[in-house]
Order: C-alpha cells, then sequence, then structure tokens
C-alpha cells in the first residue's frame, strides 16, 4: 500500500507553519499551534482519526487567535487533499456521533471533492482558554474547504463548551476516520464522474 501523506508548508505576513500529516497512523500528535486549546482540539481530531499530525505553527497572536487558527486549519485540509490523492479506493463516506459527558455531537463528511460546510456548535462562551469560540466552528469550516470535503457538523446537546467543541472535534475525528479508509477489494473513484 502507498503512504498516504503529504508535507505542507505555509508562509505568509500572519503565520508560518510546518504541517506533516500521515493517514494511516497511530493517532500521534505533536502540535504546537501556540494556543493551548486549538492544539487540544487538534490533538483529540488526530488521535480518534488515526491519523499522524505534526503541525507547528508561529502566528500574529499579539493581533488575536483569528490567523493563526483559520491558517493551521488550512495547511491541515490541504494536507489531507494532498494526501488522499486522487481519493481511488477510499470510502469517502463517514459518519459519527461522539459524546463528552453531557454534550452530544454529530458529524457527517463527503470527500467528495467539493468544499461545504455547515457547522452549528451553539457555542455560548467568548473563549476557551485563549481561542475564541467563533473560531472554532472557523477552524472546522476552513478544514473542509481546504480538503475539498462537504462537512455537516452540530452539536444536539450539551451545558458546557468545552465539552460541546471537543465533541464536535472527536465526531469529526471518527468521520473522517471512516471516510479515508480503504474500502477493500475497490480501487475505483468512488463517484459516478469518476473523479473527485
Amino acid at each position: 500500500m502507498t503512504t498516504r501523506r503529504a508535507r505542507v508548508t505555509r508562509k505568509t505576513a500572519e503565520t508560518e507553519i510546518d504541517c506533516q500529516l500521515q493517514l494511516d497512523g497511530q493517532g500521534t500528535a505533536r502540535i504546537d499551534t501556540g494556543i493551548g486549546f486549538l492544539d487540544h482540539l487538534l490533538t483529540a481530531l488526530t488521535r480518534h482519526a488515526r491519523f499522524d499530525l505534526e503541525l507547528a505553527c508561529r502566528g500574529d497572536l499579539h493581533v488575536d487567535d483569528h490567523h493563526t487558527a483559520e491558517d493551521c486549519a488550512l495547511a491541515l485540509g490541504q494536507a489531507l487533499d494532498e494526501a488522499l490523492g486522487e481519493r481511488r479506493g477510499i470510502r469517502r463516506f463517514g459518519h459519527a456521533y461522539a459524546p463528552l459527558d453531557e454534550a452530544l455531537a454529530r458529524a457527517v463528511v463527503d470527500l467528495s471533492g467539493r468544499p461545504f460546510a455547515v457547522i452549528d456548535l451553539g457555542l455560548r462562551r467568548e473563549a476557551l482558554g485563549g481561542l475564541a469560540c467563533e473560531n472554532v466552528g472557523h477552524v472546522l469550516q476552513s478544514l473542509a474547504i481546504a480538503a475539498r470535503a462537504c462537512l455537516h457538523v452540530d452539536v444536539s446537546k450539551g451545558d458546557n463548551d468545552h465539552h460541546r467543541a471537543e465533541a464536535a472535534f472527536k465526531a469529526t475525528a471518527l468521520a473522517l476516520r471512516a471516510a479515508v479508509a480503504l474500502d477493500a477489494g475497490h480501487h475505483d473513484v468512488p463517484s459516478t464522474k469518476e473523479v473527485l
């Protein structure tokens, strides 16, 4: 089997990122974005998707967290897209529920090659550990766009915003794990268009 991996470097006036992703991994994460809660969410995503991810970012955190959060997600999404290649032999679709105590999240993904995201986390706090709550959903949206994936994530229950956000990332991880899995015995591109 060909190793499905990619390395993306991204340098702008706002951030400098090095991202290395292996899809068929052990769930090993070495992440340093400068934002502790973003590291926490990306580590959960990596662990439960069973990817291996190294991601380092130096961003303009003296401005705020937006550029770092968005650009890390864009780099990770691009790496996911590149690691998938032609998307030949993958299952393509994935869905999952993930609870975290009182919170319950659902994620549905289609690695369709057509970027689209609907994210509804219902977060009420202004920030979680240095990450603005508005950027939690924006990370998932940016990831989907750069990965050329259709992603729907919603949180139906939960009083604790930390639990709601983490459950959303865990559900996304499980859905991605299913979607990137190789479909035994099938080596075609799973589309009537024969291209994704």
